[in-house]
């Protein structure tokens, strides 16, 4: 896994002209719905930064829920940050994003200066978690906010037995029957069962210099939403 990890980028960017419709198919569109929950828990920001924007549906959240006057998006697939230039272009958002081949555990951004940062199933793809954090910190204002939506284990056995099925057996195929790729699919699986959630994420969190640490369960746990506001809330 880590092997894949590190070439991340070239993994994202075979499957990327098939990623978006796959996501929403897979999801059966609930993925929408998580990102839109996530953003409405936060707070107007001016200047915002999107870890691994892929093809910007969590920036394009942002942007029409007016959560963010500007967005800075980084990631290390170029075609992924293609197509969503062309959404942005699509949706007349193009000069409110703008997009850099970063990656996120070496960012060359100065200190604080961001308002908020947002990671929407990215962080579980960093090579090293804890330097990642540490860099999303970093760049975050005193007072900033930081949300991060990610894929997590559910606790019932019924659901966690369906969610490995799916996982394990459906997924894998249909990805690979879509994007005609034989191994990102594999890895997506393997990505969301060997991470961490929950409390544990928390800590990481915590461990980082994250404040006010706190997270939301969806859809039976499926996914969860991760939130810290430095400073005073």
């Amino acid at each position: 896994m880590q092997e894949e990890k590190a070439n991340i980028g070239n993994l994202f960017n075979r499957i990327a002209p098939t990623y978006d419709k796959l996501n929403h198919l897979l999801s059966a569109g609930i993925d929408k719905r998580w990102r839109r929950k996530a953003v409405k828990m936060m707070r107007r920001n001016e200047n915002v930064l999107d870890v691994a924007i892929g093809t910007a549906d969590f920036a394009v959240e942002l942007l029409q829920q007016s959560k963010a006057a500007h967005v800075v998006g980084i990631d290390l697939s170029d075609e992924m940050m293609r197509l969503g230039r062309e959404k942005m272009e699509w949706l007349n958002l193009q000069d409110k994003v703008a997009f850099q081949h970063v990656d996120a555990t070496n960012m060359p951004f100065e200190d604080e200066c961001f308002d908020a940062v947002t990671c929407a199933f990215g962080v579980r793809n960093f090579v090293d978690l804890d330097k990642g954090l540490l860099e999303m910190r970093r760049v975050l204002k005193q007072d900033g906010e930081l949300v991060i939506l990610e894929f997590s284990y559910p606790e019932n056995p019924l659901i966690r037995f369906c969610y490995d099925f799916y996982f394990s057996k459906i997924l894998p195929l249909v990805g690979k029957w879509f994007s005609k790729d034989d191994t990102a699919y594999k890895y997506l699986n393997s990505s969301v069962k060997h991470f961490i959630w929950g409390e544990e994420m928390c800590n990481h969190l915590r461990q980082a210099g994250f404040q006010n640490v706190s997270y939301k369960t969806l859809t039976f746990g499926i996914a969860t939403i991760y939130k810290s506001v430095n400073g005073d809330q």
